[in-house]
């Protein structure tokens, strides 16, 4: 029986950079571990909002951030805190091992490392072989060897060309000390979905539970279960307590389908705790959202692909500009477009938005805006007074051709320099390009 007090013994998943195979490995171990009778916690190391909902699927638990430069101490323990009770952590990393921010943050730079020795989980590195043999192990050996490095439970080497290649790399692996826990071979059939911003979302794979069964009897096949699950290591102090966020308001309507879906889980998770009743709504649908809201609020998500139902959705947009009258409304990111006047996709083809702010974007000319954001408030946000720091993140690939209301904020990236997407406030309608992670406290 596991101990309620204590957090579980865990792992973190990582590589030594993005699309080597972190998430197939972490996805399949997820229900190969589940499947063999285990509860187990799956966290995602950084600002992801994607893989958390395919991590859910695979484990049949929710899955939660844990970062570790927009997140003070607190806020990681209160998180780490929903592992109590259960078998074993899964930790998927984010990026590469050692990849992070400039600029530390709350305490440290946003790294999967950081994650890894905070909580004393050891790292599996997910090392991609493809081209090179012998080599494979001096790279497991540098990663091991940094002066940050968090304990290292072994490696799993992915796309494998065949026996004599996987012979290479163990008898190296084994000469210089480093365990290896899997071999992988090539399979390009099982290779997962992806856009722009990551994979394709859960909820539009059209058959991720077989897809996730596929790729769990993928790593019972060809990694030592037993092994991995050996490795693991347990914190031996108890989560020290902490709060998650509190709810901006008391009923909020949110919307939800796969063109507003991005949204952090422990937010949710907090305000729900806190007793705020979430009122889901599809604007895909053309549902308003419901009139008893005293928030209406609009996740990020993929609108630029579905405009033309966006601005078509008359119910929707009529709905919250009723809302509108009288209580707040607040947009991130696509939500945010979504407020504004208009919106021009690929094509060039111009939508109409609600118009509730002056907002005016396009996916004509894609320009890449990526990073951690420092927001200080100018104006006030639904559950965040002026003044208030906000921490969040920011990844789109929409160009501002006009802002034109008051600045919702003074916006910083992690170095602190200053970014031209400051977000819009018309009334009690505000939003952001950036999404909210946390109001700095300490």
């Amino acid at each position: 029986m596991t101990d309620p007090t204590l957090l579980p013994p865990g792992l973190v998943v990582s590589a030594p950079a993005s699309g080597l195979g972190k998430t197939t490995v972490t996805l399949g171990l997820l229900r190969a571990l589940r499947d063999e009778g285990l509860s187990i916690q799956p966290f995602k190391n950084g600002p992801d909002y994607i893989d958390p909902a395919f991590h859910r699927v695979a484990a049949g638990h929710a899955s939660f951030n844990l970062d570790g430069w927009a997140m003070g101490e607190d806020l990681l323990e209160a998180i780490a805190a929903k592992a109590a009770g259960c078998d074993l952590v899964v930790a998927e990393g984010s990026m590469g091992l050692y990849d992070g921010t400039v600029a530390p943050g709350a305490g440290g730079r946003g790294t999967s490392a950081e994650i890894a020795g905070r909580f004393g989980w050891p790292v599996v590195l997910v090392l991609d072989v493809g081209g090179q043999a012998q080599s494979a192990a001096a790279t497991a050996l540098g990663f091991a060897r940094h002066p940050d490095a968090p304990k290292l439970a072994g490696v799993i080497l992915n796309r494998v060309a065949g026996a004599r290649h996987e012979m290479m790399i163990r008898s190296e692996m084994a000469r210089l000390g480093i365990a290896v826990l899997g071999a992988l071979p090539r399979r390009s059939d099982l290779e997962m979905p992806e856009r722009h911003l990551g994979l394709v979302q859960a909820e539009e794979h059209a058959d991720l539970e077989a897809a996730i069964e596929r790729l769990a009897a993928f790593i019972r096949d060809h990694c030592d279960l037993g092994a991995i699950r050996d490795a693991a290591r347990v914190r031996r102090d108890p989560p020290r307590g902490g709060a998650l966020p509190t709810p901006p308001a008391q009923r909020i309507a949110m919307a939800k389908d796969t063109a507003f879906s991005f949204i952090y889980p422990h937010l949710l998770d907090g305000w729900q705790a806190a007793g705020a009743e979430i009122l889901p709504f599809s604007p895909l649908a053309d549902e308003a959202p419901d009139e008893s809201a005293d928030l209406v609020w609009l996740p990020g998500g993929y609108p630029e692909l579905h405009a033309a139902r966006i601005a078509a959705a008359t119910n929707f947009r009529e709905g919250l500009v009723k809302h509108a009258e009288d209580k707040p409304i607040h947009g991130e990111c696509g939500g945010y477009m979504v407020l504004g006047e208009a919106l021009i996709d690929a094509d060039g083809t111009r939508h109409e938005m609600a118009g509730l702010l002056g907002l005016v974007t396009s996916y004509e000319r894609r320009r890449l805006h990526l990073g951690y954001r420092q927001a200080r408030l100018q104006a006030p946000v639904p559950g965040h007074e002026p003044g208030a720091l906000l921490r969040g993140h920011e990844f789109h690939y929409s160009t501002i051709l006009e802002q034109p209301d008051e600045a919702l904020a003074e916006v910083l990236d992690a170095g602190g320099n200053p970014v031209a997407e400051t977000g819009s406030r018309r009334g009690q309608v505000t939003g952001s390009f950036f999404h909210l992670i946390t109001e700095e406290t300490r």
